[in-house]
């Protein structure tokens, strides 16, 4: 199979965990031996094609186009502001795509492809004009890892909810990534025959709680100045309101009064960065909580990792999460979000033989605190969370299988 895959953020440059996702699941797609091609969005100072671990990439330079959409498109976007510049970018990259892919692979050099995969709104530009182009010679995959309605609460903007639905509409098969996503979808109207779930992954082989070197570990601690006795309590992560940080500091003060020698240690990048920051001042916590705003290695995070006691990923809407995969990887208790939308429930066991972490409502910081309590009142109960995790990770959440299950998928795709 030769699939071409389309994703605005890849190799090397990552934004979030769309990035993260595809680039493990193509190197896993190259593994098992199938042929990918991707096309991504070019920030100016990358090359426009590339080999890289098997995988050819196609980077098409992109012009600005700030001067014109403000003139013909809706108001809608021109409420973005200075944001239309990410619109704008975005669309040149899906515009530009679809033209190297249809007029020059397909017509020109006449290469062939058994299934176009494109991903969430910020390629549906290009799966659009793609299918408008080409027809039903080629079939499409459309990825939803998230919608307009999920990630602002209900509203956002009306152009993408449309990019969205169009490309739905269009797609042969709609693929997402939890049960709840697809009952989040079927509840706005997509087409449910059409819609597939297959669940993220993790690697185990790199979050691997025995490969850590204790040097670098000490070394991160002490970046910190975390005493030999502190609890440590992560969150990695966009700092933005959907991810629920401002209930975690607001739950901090209820957990200090019974943890008094923990810290909070956030690791993010995002719009909130300094309300978050004047929270913990307000609350009178600012030692309590450390901010770490900058994009790090991914053996960086491995270490962050390694250091928490409790993973806490209080979302108030999450459509799968792979971080809470990486901390269950590295055999670390997880507290997670689980009201409304959330992938998170279906990854961590909260109760049984086999738990392996705590659900809580992100938008009750009492709540988050209750929860984050239950992990550090124990130790050797917080262990065996931290072992069963890995275990579920193992057995359900790789990577390899999340490559299988995409590939039946798009097998069944193709028989249509």
């Amino acid at each position: 199979m030769r699939i071409a895959f389309f994703v605005w953020e890849y190799y090397p440059r990552l934004v979030g965990g769309l990035g993260t996702y595809a680039i493990e699941i193509t190197r896993k797609f190259v593994e098992l031996g199938y042929e990918v091609v991707v096309f991504t969005l070019n920030p100016g100072d990358l090359p426009t094609h590339e080999h890289w671990n098997g995988i050819m990439i196609h980077r098409p330079m992109i012009v600005d186009t700030c001067d014109v959409f403000p003139i013909v498109v809706t108001e809608d976007l021109r409420r973005w502001g200075t944001n239309i510049k990410f619109f704008c970018d975005i669309f040149s990259y899906s515009h530009l795509s679809a033209s190297k892919f249809v007029n020059e692979l397909i017509r020109k050099e006449r290469e062939s492809y058994d299934v176009v995969a494109v991903h969430d709104w910020l390629s549906a530009p290009a799966g659009l004009m793609i299918v408008k182009e080409i027809g039903d010679k080629i079939p499409v995959a459309f990825h939803l890892h998230s919608t307009e309605e999920q990630r602002s609460g209900g509203t956002g903007s009306e152009v993408v909810r449309h990019f969205e639905r169009a490309m739905a509409e269009k797609a042969g098969r709609i693929v997402t990534v939890s049960y709840a996503m697809r009952d989040h979808l079927i509840s706005l109207g997509y087409p449910v025959e059409t819609i597939r779930v297959c669940w993220n992954g993790c690697s185990p082989e790199k979050y691997d709680p025995t490969k850590v070197d204790s040097k670098k570990l000490e070394t991160i601690k002490a970046s910190y100045k975390l005493e030999f006795d502190e609890k440590v309590i992560l969150f990695i992560g966009r700092l933005t309101w959907i991810k629920g940080i401002q209930n975690l500091i607001q739950a901090m003060p209820t957990i200090l009064a019974e943890f008094p020698k923990t810290k909070l240690v956030i690791l993010g990048k995002g719009e909130e960065y300094q309300d978050l920051v004047q929270l913990a001042q307000r609350l009178n916590i600012a030692d309590k909580v450390i901010f770490r705003s900058e994009w790090v290695s991914e053996e960086e995070r491995i270490l962050h990792y390694a250091m928490a006691d409790v993973c806490v990923f209080p979302s108030l809407s999450e459509p799968f999460g792979i971080v809470s995969l990486e901390a269950m990887s590295m055999e670390r208790p997880v507290v997670v979000g689980a009201r409304g939308l959330s992938g998170f429930k279906e990854q961590v066991v909260p109760s049984g033989p086999d738990q392996c972490g705590v659900h809580i409502n992100g938008e009750d910081s009492a709540d988050i605190a209750w929860g984050v309590k239950e992990v550090l009142r124990d130790t050797m109960r917080a262990r065996q969370w931290g072992e069963n995790g890995r275990k579920r990770v193992l057995e359900y959440f790789t990577w390899d299988k999340a490559a299988r299950n995409t590939l039946a998928i798009y097998e069944e795709l193709i028989k249509l």
